[in-house]
C-alpha cells in the first residue's frame, strides 16, 4: 500500500490593509484565481484526497473551499489552528496522525515549502520549488503502509506546479 500527501500553500493574499490581523487577511483576485486553478489540476489528474487539513486562517481556509470546489467526490476538511504559521515538523506530527490514505494539507510559508523539500528524495526540476511561491503545491508518493512511518527523504515526488504553470502571467504579475 502507498500512501500520497498533497501539500499546497495559500492563494496570494490581500495586503490592502497593512495593520490588520494577519489570521485574518483573505485571498486577493489572483489567489483566488490560483486556488481555483489548483483545484481544477488536481481533479483533472486524479489527485484527489480523502482529508484535508487545513490551518484555520482565513486565507487557507479561503483557498481549500476554493480548491474543494473542483473536487469528486468532496474530501472532509478539517480545520487547525496548529498549522497556522506551523513549523514542518507540526506539520508532519498531524501528518502522522492520520489514517486516510490520501492526505492535503493547506497552510503558510516557511513551513509548509520546508515540509516538501524536506519529504522529497530528490526535488522536482521546477524553479520555484525551493521558494515555494503562493499557491504552489507538491504531491509525495510514499510507499509506506502508515503516515507513522514517513520521514524525511523518504517521498516520490509525483508532481509539482505552480499556479503560472497552469493559467499563465500577465506583465502585472510579475514579482
Amino acid at each position: 500500500m502507498s500512501l500520497r500527501l498533497i501539500l499546497i500553500r495559500h492563494g496570494k493574499s490581500s495586503w490592502d490593509d497593512p495593520f490588520g490581523d494577519d489570521h485574518a487577511r483573505v485571498l486577493n483576485e489572483r489567489g483566488r484565481t490560483s486556488a481555483t486553478a489548483i483545484g481544477e489540476w488536481m481533479a483533472q489528474e486524479g489527485y484527489l484526497p480523502n482529508i484535508v487539513l487545513c490551518s484555520d486562517a482565513a486565507r487557507t481556509q479561503e483557498t481549500a473551499k476554493l480548491v474543494l470546489t473542483s473536487l469528486d467526490p468532496q474530501p472532509k476538511l478539517q480545520l487547525s489552528g496548529r498549522i497556522y504559521h506551523a513549523s514542518p515538523d507540526t506539520i508532519l506530527d498531524l501528518i502522522h496522525q492520520q489514517t486516510s490514505q490520501t492526505v492535503a494539507v493547506i497552510g503558510h510559508n516557511p513551513g509548509i515549502g520546508m515540509l516538501a523539500n524536506a519529504l522529497v528524495k530528490t526535488a522536482p526540476k521546477h524553479h520555484r520549488f525551493s521558494d515555494y511561491p503562493t499557491c504552489a503545491s507538491t504531491v509525495i508518493d510514499f510507499d509506506v503502509s502508515s503516515w507513522g512511518q514517513v520521514k524525511p527523504r523518504s517521498g516520490t515526488c509525483a508532481a509539482f506546479v505552480v499556479p503560472r504553470d497552469l493559467i499563465g502571467t500577465t506583465v502585472h504579475d510579475i514579482e
